[in-house]
């Protein structure tokens, strides 16, 4: 029998065309939205201000791409920690925990620059530790957002997110270059440790229906192995992460050295890196709200294809303009492309990924999204020192380029028709003695009998399942012929623990997940035989 839960129904249907603002109609998701705006364009501000404090020190190259390193490499390597803790505790409460914690170490990275205390090293450390916010934060909210929005409005909330992540880009970096230039870095910094401040506001006024505790609850490092088991073993999530990373590699170099560009090649001071910025951010915002027009009228690879070659074009420009008028122009061509590239991968994997694990998958993503930029940044960096900005900009644009031409080996794959509400499709097993959650491993044997016309089919569909398996929990998986039966093939496949297999039955297979086990079992006849064995304790 195969059963969907209440909250789950028409999580396969169609998903039309609606509005960039329809999300904005829920009063929750519009505060938390705002909330996060503000959370950002204090990142923003943060990151310009601490930029700003390095331009003129020794080996400027190096450490202006060390900012954008500290900043992004905690998320490159505990995102997934984030997105686990996101999955098994109270969201509203970790988000809560978050700000409290880190508007204190903004506020002292405040104090010691007003008090000339801030140097290259310590600035660089400040850096990393509220980096670090956003690893608790992102999986937090982005797993929210499906809870806050109905099905159909996902895309547009993915899309919300990219605006409002690219106004932050606009706001952020143009209010810290005013700042900057009248009060100093330190009230940059200052304005930043307000932002936790309204944030913490946002979600403590928000006060969210009561969820019961699932029966199952998962535990930390088993969480933290299915998150990953699931990503290794959904070809749609490798590709999309694949294609964000051959773009973001090159891509990054933007970010990383536009401090550069704007003082030593266009003799700007602080407010003009902040207009440089904040054109970035205005074609960012830009682009969102295009892209739905452009996805109704290209493929997912032709879009991007389209938005690397697009991207392309500023990198090679944007060394040689001559003026800061034409750089404002490249720069909203470079953020429309930016968005159209992150924006409709963010939200491929926000429709794609099942409720169980999306906020491990998403940190997965996310520390691909940060880790990509961090390396990008400080590989930009030494190579500039090396041979000069100019160069280095040309060079990243060639890589685009080619990054872009390999979406012929390894394009996008298509989600059309695929069905991705959870479902119970198997029917609880009937054991005769309990093993308590904790029995395990456990090693469930499925026998096939399959004549010989059908086993060409049946090993083709049993790939697939072997996917399915290894996504929902397993950690083994094998398929054998009977070297005694005829046209006998048995399945084996191990898991951890009692409680994980229930899990596999009750709460993580999807749709599609109980079509290929269909489709392998219809090829047997008679239908399969099923049995669960439990290892003995000792």
């Amino acid at each position: 029998m195969t059963t969907r839960t209440p909250d789950q129904q028409g999580e396969d249907a169609g998903v039309g065309a609606v509005s960039s603002w329809a999300p904005l109609r829920s009063a929750v998701f519009r505060a938390l939205w705002i909330a996060v705006l503000v959370s950002n364009v204090g990142n923003w501000m943060q990151t310009v201000g601490a930029q700003w404090l390095l331009v003129n020190q020794a080996h400027a190259a190096i450490l202006v791409a060390l900012v954008q390193v500290a900043d992004t490499l905690p998320d490159a390597l505990f995102e997934l920690v984030g997105g686990v803790l996101a999955d098994i505790f109270d969201r509203r409460r970790l988000l809560l925990l978050v700000q409290i914690g880190f508007g204190a170490v903004a506020i002292a990275l405040a104090l010691l620059t007003v008090l000339g205390q801030m140097t290259p090293a310590l600035l660089l450390l400040f850096t990393f530790v509220l980096g670090s916010a956003t690893v608790f934060t992102n999986p937090a909210y982005q797993s929210l957002v499906p809870d806050l929005v109905s099905t159909r409005e996902l895309r547009a909330a993915a899309a919300l997110g990219s605006i409002g992540i690219n106004l932050a880009r606009v706001i952020g970096p143009a209010l810290a270059g005013l700042l900057i230039a009248r009060l100093g870095v330190g009230a940059v910094f200052a304005v930043n440790a307000l932002t936790y401040v309204v944030f913490a506001l946002a979600i403590t006024i928000w006060k969210p229906p009561s969820r019961p505790r699932p029966a199952l609850p998962e535990h930390f490092l088993p969480a933290i192995r299915a998150g990953f088991g699931y990503v290794r073993n959904a070809p749609i999530v490798r590709r999309i992460l694949l294609r964000v990373g051959l773009f973001l590699i090159p891509a990054s170099v933007l970010w990383s050295l536009l401090p550069l560009i704007a003082t030593q090649r266009l003799h700007l001071g602080a407010a003009g890196y902040g207009l440089l910025l904040g054109a970035l951010g205005a074609g960012a915002v830009a682009g969102a709200l295009i892209l739905p027009g452009l996805g109704r009228r290209l493929s997912d690879n032709q879009l991007m294809v389209a938005a690397s070659l697009a991207y392309a074009v500023p990198l090679a420009l944007i060394a040689a303009v001559p003026s800061a008028v034409l750089a404002v122009l490249v720069l909203l061509a470079a953020g429309a492309a930016w968005v159209a590239v992150l924006s409709s991968m963010n939200a491929a994997l926000q429709v794609f990924l099942p409720a169980w694990v999306r906020a491990r998958a998403i940190s997965v993503y996310l520390m691909l999204l940060f880790g990509t930029q961090a390396l990008g940044a400080l590989l930009w960096g030494l190579v500039a020192d090396v041979i000069g900005v100019v160069a280095t900009f040309l060079i990243a644009a060639a890589a685009l380029i080619l990054g872009a031409a390999t979406i012929r080996w390894w394009p996008l794959i298509s989600t059309v028709g695929m069905d991705r509400a959870t479902v119970a499709a198997w029917p609880e097993p009937q054991l005769i003695f309990d093993p308590g959650l904790g029995g395990g491993p456990v090693v469930v044997r499925n026998v096939y009998t399959i004549g010989p016309d059908k086993v060409a089919p049946f090993l083709e569909a049993m790939e697939r399942v072997r996917l399915s398996r290894l996504r929902t929990g397993a950690s083994r998986w094998g398929l054998y012929r009977d070297g005694e039966r005829a046209n006998t093939f048995v399945e084996m496949f191990s898991v951890p623990s009692w409680e994980e297999h229930l899990r596999q039955h009750r709460d993580r297979l999807t749709g599609a997940d109980r079509d290929y086990d269909a489709q392998a079992r219809a090829l047997s006849d008679p239908a399969p035989e099923a049995s669960h064995l439990i290892a003995v304790e000792d």
